[in-house]
């Protein structure tokens, strides 16, 4: 025998929720469907022989308005409980006509009387009556999305039914759920849900299996079950409300910020996920840029951070952030360090040209308004671009922004010497003001050296074109200070690339056969400079790495997208190719 449950939608376009039980109370079968041609397809193997369907849906209405006599007496017990059934009548067009749960049961010839003996039936059941009395619950588990409910309280109060289905193995009928794999992907997919939408088919599917429990229960113990009305006028079949059961107290409603942090905490894990995704995504963007840059890391917010952050106050006293998921753009934050203050801008410019730019602050530059020395860093909030948005490569960022900080390796010395002293630690009263005038004053040195940084780079640029060096091992590859050299007086106008690239583009160069620079440079007599510049519309100084990757692609093609150490990036190469349609052959 098979005991079948149906957590039927009112309308056809939401999903329903299917599941199967064997006589042994073991679950055979958890799916979610739709129409019901789809249902009856799922089910036509369990129900041909003895079964009992327990279907979350009337099945008999004739009262014209208010509830059916079986939802009123069943919410004289449950109601104290949060678990009234809602009022079916036949002035709502879903039971105009025969409901769509009493169209079903006729497909599938089943019985729809609670009193018959017949060995294929069907009975209407209800979850939320059913989880009080079979875990003497003192209210409703709170898994439905409504208003003011956050993803946190859902996935942990879903999660919490799944866990007492699953305590049913030792009960008496037992059920035992644990070992089939589809429940086991239920449970995973309500873990890394980071959306409440991604909850309902598991909810519905859960709502499937106990209503397939409530058909056992009933065949296994009648004398603890109740039926509410009747068969001529409607009727529900629950486990007893136990005599001695009493409603738990209704819990303090939680305050905006509160469920606020707890659906942060419920989307932590995803968001975690999500800032190792733009870590690589922004280092993959300025690699293939050629910019040059110390490093690229990346943190999401902790739980305690957020609450903090969250409880800030406006010198007005309201919420300085009062959506605190929407208006905290800094859940994920990464940082990009450069060497020179050029690079910086560099970085900007080219995120700008990558991914979506939200907002760009140069909070250097507003210190410098206000006339004094402080805090130096570029402020960018992005999220994806709509190529990459529509990406499934990309959908653990869907939808999600970060925040990005761009400073030289000085500034962000000084930011974080100078967070560490005022946030972290405790400064006396009688020294703040003394403290405040050394930072301005180290603030001013660094800016001072970050300026002769710049001034040193620009200036060794052209020297270093000049130079050769000549290698003194074996090695076939030009070498990349060689390179380097090389490519900073082809490229004059470029900016320098990372040190480890000029090695990467040089073992290009050995597959390619190209093993000396003047090889190189009659590989490279033929191409247009400026011809490639403006057909991949450079909106950032790109690295001379790069500019000498797009010279290569230009002239060999096909044969430089099939190098062995192209193959990660061969896509890319060739998005760049179609662009260069008209590149020297």
């Amino acid at each position: 025998m098979h005991f079948v449950g149906v957590d039927l939608a009112w309308g056809q376009r939401k999903p329903t929720g299917l599941a199967v039980l064997d006589d042994t109370g073991r679950l055979v079968h958890i799916s979610s469907v739709s129409t019901d041609e789809e249902i009856r397809e799922a089910l036509a193997p369990y129900v041909e022989d003895d079964c009992l369907v327990g279907i979350d849906a009337p099945l008999v209405v004739t009262n014209a308005s208010g509830n059916r006599p079986a939802e009123a007496a069943l919410n004289r017990d449950f109601r104290a409980f949060e678990a009234g059934a809602h009022p079916s009548n036949t002035a709502k067009p879903e039971f105009s006509t025969t409901p769509r749960g009493a169209r079903l049961a006729t497909a599938l010839g089943l019985d729809m009387d609670p009193g018959s003996t017949s060995a294929r039936r069907a009975i209407e059941v209800y979850p939320h009556p059913a989880t009080i009395a079979l875990f003497r619950l003192g209210r409703t588990l709170k898994y439905k999305n409504k208003p003011g409910r956050s993803l946190g309280e859902l996935k942990g109060e879903l999660r919490h039914l799944m866990d007492l289905l699953s305590g049913l193995a030792s009960a008496q009928p037992a059920l035992h759920v644990a070992g089939h794999p589809p429940w086991r992907t239920l449970v995973a997919d309500v873990e890394t849900a980071t959306r409440k939408s991604e909850l309902r088919r598991v909810e519905d599917q859960v709502d499937a299996v106990v209503c397939a429990y409530v058909a056992l229960y009933a065949v296994r113990r009648p004398a603890d079950i109740t039926v509410y009305g009747d068969f001529a006028e409607g009727y529900i079949v629950t486990p007893t409300l136990p005599a001695d059961h009493q409603p738990s107290a209704r819990p303090p409603r939680p305050s905006p910020i509160s469920r606020a942090v707890q659906e942060y905490a419920a989307r932590h894990p995803a968001l975690e996920r999500a800032g190792e995704e733009f870590v690589a995504l922004i280092t993959t963007i300025l690699d293939d840029g050629g910019i040059n840059y110390l490093s690229v890391t990346g943190r999401t917010k902790s739980i305690a951070s957020f609450a903090e952050k969250a409880s800030r106050l406006a010198p007005d006293g309201k919420l300085l952030y009062p959506d605190p998921l929407t208006d905290i753009t800094d859940q994920i934050g990464i940082r990009v360090i450069t060497y020179v203050q050029s690079d910086v801008t560099a970085v900007a410019d080219l995120l700008a040209d990558q991914i979506a730019v939200l907002d760009d602050r140069d909070m250097g530059q507003e210190t410098a308004r206000e006339g004094r020395f402080g805090y130096a860093s570029r402020h960018l909030v992005i999220s994806l671009d709509a190529g990459r948005a529509a990406s499934p490569a990309f959908a653990s960022m869907h939808g999600l922004g970060a925040s990005v900080q761009i400073r030289t390796v000085l500034q962000h010395a000084w930011a974080e010497f100078e967070h560490d002293i005022r946030y972290k630690g405790t400064i006396p009263d009688e020294h703040v003001r003394d403290f405040d005038r050394r930072f301005t004053l180290a603030a001013g040195l660094l800016e001072l050296a970050d300026r002769e940084f710049s001034t040193i780079w620009d200036r060794l640029r052209p020297e270093v074109a000049e130079q050769r060096t000549e290698t003194a091992d074996d090695d076939p590859r030009i070498s990349p200070r060689e390179l380097a050299a090389f490519l900073a007086g082809q490229y004059s106008d470029a900016g320098w690339s990372r040190t480890d690239h000029y090695a990467w583009i040089s073992g290009l160069l050995l597959e390619l056969g190209i093993t000396s620079l003047d090889e190189l440079g009659d590989a490279l007599r033929t191409v247009d400079d400026v011809q490639i510049s403006a057909q991949m519309g450079y909106r950032y100084p790109p690295g001379a790495v790069r500019r000498l990757d797009d010279a290569l692609l230009a002239v060999y093609r096909e044969r430089y997208l099939g190098l062995h150490g192209n193959v990660h990036r061969e896509a890319l190469l060739r998005t760049r190719l179609e662009r260069m349609g008209g590149a020297p052959q």
